[in-house]
């Protein structure tokens, strides 16, 4: 796999997750994605964000174009320095929360992915790339 561009934002503030979801969009658009695939990634990549400052007390976004020589995608990967997550299979359940949220985020971001992986360490951090391809 080919990375095309890759850039790396932090997300400390509100106003992060506006910038990181208005650069996903950019990014989806110069892709040549559909309007469809750009909601789809945009609002994964809003959940992602949010759980990055919500839960991990703030953290990074990289955004990648990516070409595998048949197609070209936006791969992002959020990571995080926070408590972690101790269970990551009840995690992605829907309805599971362990904040206010309704609990459709980290398994609602991976319905709207091609590709989805998550490591996360109790005390370490989490990490969770997606991949959404046109």
């Amino acid at each position: 796999m080919t990375v095309t561009t890759s850039e790396v934002f932090e997300i400390r503030s509100g106003d992060d997750v506006v910038r990181a979801r208005q650069q996903v969009r950019v990014r989806a658009i110069e892709s040549g994605f559909s309007l469809v695939d750009q909601t789809k990634i945009i609002t994964a990549a809003s959940e992602l964000a949010r759980n990055t400052l919500e839960y991990g007390g703030g953290g990074t976004m990289l955004i990648e174009c990516v070409d595998d020589g048949r197609r070209r995608g936006v791969r992002l990967t959020f990571e995080d320095q926070g408590p972690g997550i101790p269970d990551i299979e009840r995690a992605l359940s829907d309805g599971y929360t362990s904040g206010g949220g309704l609990g459709l985020g980290l398994g609602g971001a991976k319905r709207l992915s091609n590709e989805f992986s998550i490591t996360s360490n109790p005390g370490q951090g989490t990490r969770v790339t997606i991949v959404r391809w046109k």
